[in-house]
């Protein structure tokens, strides 16, 4: 685990580097669970396309990207560039990204982990089924975005 910005960063091992890739591989043929998809982003510095492996959350009628390994590169590229593309198959949307406010990160980062804790629950020292007000104390650690559609 690594610190950036003030925030904990928690480094893929070398099987997570590996299943994340072929992951992303199945994702990118259109494989997957319906909210698996690559989210890509250009590099802040060399402007050369990043895919991820991502779960989108769908929550109260909006959709949210949330990092539970903390600030990882493709959160600092979306910063930069203000914008993502999620992929699956054949299919690219673009999307403007929208910093979520801490204050606002509880409730998302409880649906978040509800849903997905098979996957991410590690990253996270509060169960899936806590209150929402424990991810109060927890939520500054973990960037969560809006997504809103880009105009072309």
């Amino acid at each position: 685990m690594t610190s950036t910005n003030n925030l904990e960063y928690h480094n893929p091992t070398l099987p997570e580097r590996i299943f994340n890739r072929l992951f992303g591989l199945l994702v990118r043929l259109g494989l997957g669970l319906r909210h698996n998809y690559l989210v890509e982003v250009p590099g802040r510095k060399s402007g050369r396309r990043y895919a991820t492996p991502v779960d989108l959350l769908e929550f109260e009628g909006r959709r949210y990207l949330v990092c539970p390994r903390g600030r990882a590169q493709w959160v600092r590229n979306a910063e930069a560039a203000g914008r993502v593309t999620l992929i699956k198959g054949t299919k690219r949307a673009e999307y403007v990204i929208e910093a979520v406010p801490v204050a606002r990160r509880p409730p998302l980062l409880k649906a978040y982990l509800d849903r997905f804790s098979l996957t991410v629950q590690r990253y996270f020292p509060v169960r899936a089924d806590s209150p929402v007000g424990e991810f109060a104390r927890i939520a500054v650690r973990y960037p969560v975005f809006e997504l809103k559609a880009a105009s072309k």
